[in-house]
């Protein structure tokens, strides 16, 4: 029993240490050298029109991709359990939906300027009506929800399995529609799956830079997002850009610690479900 305790303690110990030099450690580096000169010269480079246009252009893309991967997300975690088709064809929609997870975000940019940009398959159509996706917001939001697609399948499709579809046949057979089931039925059942995807998704698509960084123009005031600007003013020479590199680092991880407080909350209620 004591050597049971003891080999217990030690592997906490190895774990927290682990956790302290790759996580705790960096992040209060991150936050020592953003305050190093001040709150007031830390607080300048936060609110630089710079920043402040990152920031509401991360929200923003934000905004868009999660609902979207929220209503493709349940959707397609209906068709993967509930549906009775070809297994075949939803073997292969199973496959693709973990493609963001295999394929470098890199990658994932350039497949959408082959597509989209001003040479691809349909950018020049768009050009033509004066639209315009590569190098400007509508790509950077494609980027976006491509690279944070799965986490609402992921996260629903498990609880489905769980959950069984004996109460949706019971409501089918009591003459409910298809969406007064799904409304009253299914989606209080899944909820918490939902919300939990609804939180990863957010985390992924607010700290998004691989993709992103290839369709952007990388203009201040227009194509910058956060993580972006980071990106930015680290590659600028000067200790005062510096700062402001990890000004917007700081304002990123508390963005972070606030998903990850939510993950907290939402993890039991989650368990609960399954």
């Amino acid at each position: 029993m004591l050597t049971s305790r003891r080999a217990t303690l030690s592997l906490r110990a190895v774990a927290l240490l682990y956790l302290t030099a790759l996580l705790l450690l960096p992040v209060g580096v991150v936050f020592a050298r953003t305050f190093e000169h001040g709150l007031g010269t830390a607080w300048g480079w936060v609110t630089t029109p710079a920043a402040i246009s990152a920031f509401w252009l991360t929200v923003t893309m934000a905004a868009i991709a999660v609902p979207l991967n929220t209503i493709f997300g349940v959707g397609c975690a209906l068709v993967l359990v509930r549906s009775k088709g070809n297994r075949r064809a939803r073997a292969v929609l199973d496959s693709l939906i973990d493609l963001p997870f295999v394929v470098s975000p890199v990658i994932v940019g350039l497949a959408l300027i082959l597509v989209y940009g001003q040479t691809g398959w349909f950018g020049r159509w768009f050009a033509d009506h004066g639209v315009r996706i590569i190098y400007a917001v509508p790509g950077m939001v494609l980027a976006t929800v491509f690279v944070s697609l799965p986490f609402v399948v992921r996260e629903v499709a498990p609880v489905l399995i769980e959950v069984g579809d004996e109460q949706e046949q019971a409501a089918a057979t009591l003459g409910a529609s298809a969406w007064q089931t799904f409304r009253r039925v299914t989606l209080p059942s899944i909820r918490w799956g939902v919300a939990y995807g609804v939180v990863l998704t957010t985390a992924r698509a607010l700290g998004e830079i691989g993709a992103v960084l290839v369709v952007s123009s990388n203009v201040a005031g227009s194509t910058l997002t956060l993580p972006l600007l980071v990106y930015e003013r680290d590659s600028q020479i000067g200790s005062g850009q510096i700062t402001g590199a990890y000004a917007a680092a700081t304002e990123l991880a508390i963005m972070s610690l606030i998903v990850l407080l939510a993950m907290t909350v939402l993890a039991p209620r989650r368990k609960d479900t399954r």
